[in-house]
Formats: structure tokens, C-alpha cells, sequence
């Protein structure tokens, strides 16, 4: 299959034969901006991939993970679905799907947003906390071992700068940006 970014390596349109305008106005990336664009989706992959097998052991992916683990740390223990969906990027109808799984085994439950007919409270259960504290250990371990000991701290700091930029600028209107991380 012909990839058009791969093409982009001699810095020039391929010649396609079509002689479209769009082709010849693209701004092709660099052999360097290629190169780091695959070593993010290839590197992102394997790491997505990494920590969910980690995971699994405990009858968990990352995603379920994520939605336990953020519920975990808020007040109450408790978040409207469409901001937990904003916070773990997930569309509302997976978040749906995944919060029935969740709930199917007691980790979470759901009740009406009080006030509002169509929102609803997604909250954490004590057996779903207790499921967060048995499974983090492992969890971090697993972040340490497949991303942050491999990095110096110049260059993971550059990737949660890089990360929170391109975050911010993708949220849909009224999703938060990213907190800074806490330099105490």
C-alpha cells in the first residue's frame, strides 16, 4: 500500500501521476518530522500495548483502569459521565459501554445527576476502590518499567510539555486544559 507520508521523504510531492494541486501545495514532512511522527505512533502503540497486557493479569485494560483510577482520586469518589469522558477522552457511548462492565462487576455505579434528568453520576464503589488499590502497585511499576525509567528527566519533562500542548489544543470547547505538575 502507498503511503503518501512515507513518500515525503525526499522533502518533495510525489509524483503520482494524477498531478492534483493538492498534491503539489502539501507541505510534506521532513525526513525528521517523519521520523518522529512514526516513532510516536509506533512507540504510543507498543505502550498502550505494553500496559494493558500488564493489566490484564487483573482482569482489567487500561481504559477500564483509567476510569477506576480517576474516579478514585476526586472527591467523593464520583464524576458526572460526560466530564469523566472529557478527562479520560473517551466518547460518552464507550465510556457508556465501559462504565456497564464496570458496574457488571461492582466496581462502579450509576444514579441520576442530582438536578438534571439527563445527567448521570458515575461513582466508585468501595470494592472498586479496593480494586484500584490492589491493582496501582503493578500499574506503576508497569509506567516505571515501559516509560518513565527509560527517559532522562529532560527529555520526559519535553514529552509531558509536548504531550499538554498537543492535548490542550485538540479539547473540544469547554474541556480544562491539563494542570502543570506540581513542582513542590
Amino acid at each position: 500500500m502507498l503511503s503518501l507520508i512515507g513518500l515525503a521523504h525526499c522533502g518533495r510531492a510525489p509524483n503520482l501521476g494524477g498531478g492534483t494541486d493538492a498534491m503539489t501545495d502539501t507541505a510534506w514532512l521532513t525526513p525528521q518530522q517523519q521520523s518522529a511522527w512514526r516513532a510516536f505512533l509506533r512507540g504510543g502503540r507498543r505502550l498502550m500495548e505494553a500496559l494493558d497486557r500488564d493489566l490484564a493479569p487483573y482482569g482489567l485494560g487500561l481504559a477500564e483502569y483509567e476510569i477506576l483510577s480517576m474516579l478514585s482520586e476526586v472527591p467523593g469518589q464520583r464524576l458526572r459521565m460526560s466530564e469523566l469522558a472529557d478527562i479520560v477522552v473517551q466518547s460518552r457511548s464507550r465510556l457508556t459501554h465501559t462504565a456497564t462492565r464496570l458496574e457488571r462487576r461492582g466496581w462502579v455505579t450509576r444514579a441520576p445527576f442530582p438536578g438534571d434528568g439527563r445527567g448521570v453520576l458515575l461513582s466508585l464503589t468501595t470494592e472498586g476502590f479496593a480494586t484500584v488499590q490492589r491493582v496501582a502497585p503493578a500499574h506503576v511499576a508497569s509506567v516505571r518499567r515501559v516509560l518513565i525509567d527509560l527517559l532522562p528527566a529532560e527529555q520526559l519533562a519535553a514529552l509531558g510539555v509536548s504531550m499538554r500542548i498537543v492535548h490542550d489544543s485538540l479539547c473540544p470547547r469547554g474541556v480544562p486544559p491539563l494542570d502543570e505538575p506540581s513542582l513542590s
